[in-house]
């Protein structure tokens, strides 16, 4: 049991704590001036190879391996641990400071794309691939959205209080890891019956799924499998070793990275 009673109003007076508290604050804004870089491609992606992060450098690995050459791009650092992401230039691509952000200068004027699930929507339709078409193409976009509006009780919610909250707490560990796994039950049913997410065919709600829940399932991040049993969900595990064997898979997830061994770190992608 708890002995905090919340205030009447709430105040910003202390850090709160934990592994990411340095750079969170309630307000927005840019916090200093920094002019982001422009490479030779029309496309210029700012990043870092977090799970929202990867879905981007994934999908125009994809568009690049389909033989899409529009799809080629600069990819830049944006190292969130120190600030990057309040820095004016990048504020003014994405006014939520966050990554992914994407910045299209092949149209007048640029076009600003922030939101991972917008980002691949956007190139999905730019491109004309990576999305089915018919009731394939609604079913897609469903589970890119479900990603989206799930994916935030993974991160913020289970990994937060399991792998980075300042102290273990019983209630809301149960109540996020309680989520964690009916979401991959979800996932785990639905793979029962099709090969990917929206039927047959390999898709940008695939792309937006695998970089949180693959690496869930096979230990890569919170470092929570055997917390969470995950070796119960075989179809979720037999999807996420298919992805992982694609060869654009395997180049975006090394772009923008900058941990792990040598050989799978690529800072940044440009000339």
């Amino acid at each position: 049991m708890s002995d905090y009673t919340p205030p009447k109003v709430w105040t910003w007076d202390a850090e709160s704590g934990g592994a990411f508290a340095k750079i969170n604050r309630p307000i927005a804004g840019a916090t200093h001036d920094k002019v982001l870089p422009v490479g030779a491609h029309p496309l210029q992606l700012y990043s870092l190879a977090t799970p929202n992060g990867v879905k981007v450098t994934i999908a125009l690995e994809e568009l690049l391996e389909l033989g899409h050459s529009d799809a080629e791009y600069d990819a830049w650092l944006i190292n969130i641990n120190e600030g990057d992401q309040f820095g004016s230039g990048f504020v003014a691509v994405n006014p939520n400071s966050k990554i992914p952000a994407l910045l299209d200068r092949s149209t007048t004027p640029p076009t600003r794309v922030f939101e991972s699930g917008a980002i691949l929507l956007y190139l999905a339709e730019k491109f004309g691939a990576l999305l089915p078409t018919g009731p394939a193409r609604t079913e897609a976009l469903c589970w890119l959205f479900w990603q989206m509006g799930s994916a935030p009780y993974l991160g913020g919610g289970f990994g937060h209080f399991y792998a980075y909250a300042p102290s273990k707490m019983e209630y809301p560990i149960n109540r996020f890891a309680m989520e964690t796994k009916r979401q991959l039950d979800v996932l785990n049913r639905q793979l029962a019956e099709r090969p990917y997410l929206a039927g047959d065919e390999y898709s940008i709600a695939d792309i937006a799924v695998w970089p949180w829940y693959g690496a869930l399932v096979k230990g890569l991040i919170y470092d929570a499998g055997e917390f969470l049993s995950v070796n119960e969900y075989t179809h979720v595990l037999r999807w996420t070793d298919a992805i992982a064997k694609r060869p654009a898979v395997q180049r975006g997830r090394r772009v923008n990275r900058v941990w792990g061994a040598p050989e799978s770190q690529q800072p940044e992608r440009h000339e």
